[in-house]
């Protein structure tokens, strides 16, 4: 598997990373085994995780797979966000220092690791002020918990701003992990021209149009699919409508024409656009990784990919 750099940083990350939101809820420990060391076996580096996944049973598991040896942790460029967690039906946004610090000690400590690589923060929030959320990054770092740090879901002016304070602490910001795919094209006006211009990567989540772009929502919802579960029921609900099913018509077209499955034609789509460091993909199978994985030998045709920015724009 291809390597990049996170930005114009140092930091090498494995092209597609290995997202863990459904560790814990969707996918068992045998299951999470089966996809890490799948993933390592074929070049991968980034696993991405949170506080929040699935309650702290996504960063449980992956810590238990990694005392096992299931792979070696230095293999891994292992990523954590906090600031987001679950309270019934309640989100609970909480970027102040004491919240992250807090939540990034229970990381550690389900991750049974005395550092991560990278540590985002996963929201931002007009209630704390951006100084104190990024206190506590610079702080992570200066002691020695992160190696880099970089925020998530941040709007461009906001990555910006962040940017811009924390490099008066000579601490860069590395990474704006964001929801973009065909479907979802917003970072494409401020989020990835900023990246580009100051040098921070972005971290593309949700490449695949949270599953709609498999192709597999054109005749419905299939009673197996995510868009039934009843754990994440509303995952889907803005994204079932004609724009989508008109977008994900044309990714089958292209994928027929180069014999290759629909979701591989999204994620080159996505990881192929210029500021984006890394796609992120969260599978519920081995075998939906490995379909996954394939999309490393595929390269969109000038031609398929200006089809594609036009019928998505």
């Amino acid at each position: 598997m291809l390597s990049r750099h996170l930005g114009r940083s140092g930091l090498a990350v494995s092209r597609l990373g290995l997202g863990t939101l459904t560790w814990g809820v969707e996918v068992d420990e045998e299951g999470a085994r089966d996809q890490l060391t799948a993933f390592v076996a074929a070049g991968g580096t980034l696993v991405d995780t949170a506080h929040g996944y699935g309650a702290g049973s996504a960063e449980t598991m992956l810590g238990t797979l990694l005392k096992a040896r299931a792979v070696a942790r230095e293999d891994l460029v292992l990523v954590t966000k906090a600031g987001i967690r679950q309270e019934g039906d309640r989100r609970i946004v909480d970027v102040s220092r004491r919240g992250l610090l807090r939540e990034l000690d229970g990381s550690l400590a389900r991750l049974g690791t005395d550092h991560v690589d990278v540590w985002l923060a996963h929201a931002w929030s007009d209630s704390v002020p951006l100084e104190e959320t990024l206190g506590a990054l610079e702080y992570a770092v200066s002691s020695g918990r992160a190696r880099y740090v970089g925020v998530s879901n941040y709007s461009g002016w906001q990555t910006a701003r962040a940017f811009s304070l924390l490099e008066s602490a000579r601490i860069p910001l590395v990474a704006n992990e964001i929801e973009h795919s065909l479907l979802h094209r917003d970072g494409e006006h401020e989020v990835l021209p900023a990246a580009q211009a100051l040098g921070f990567g972005v971290l593309a989540w949700a490449p695949q149009g949270r599953g709609i772009l498999t192709g597999k929502y054109r005749g419905g919802i299939p009673p197996q699919s995510r868009a039934a579960s009843r754990v994440f029921p509303r995952f889907l609900e803005r994204y079932l409508d004609e724009r989508a099913v008109s977008i994900s018509d044309a990714v089958v077209t292209a994928a027929r024409g180069l014999d290759v499955p629909p979701s591989q034609v999204a994620l080159a789509w996505s990881r192929d656009t210029p500021g984006v460091s890394a796609v992120l993909v969260g599978a519920r199978t081995l075998t939906q990784l490995q379909t996954a994985l394939g999309s490393e030998s595929i390269d969109l045709p000038g031609p398929v990919r200006d089809a594609l920015d036009d019928v998505s724009a």
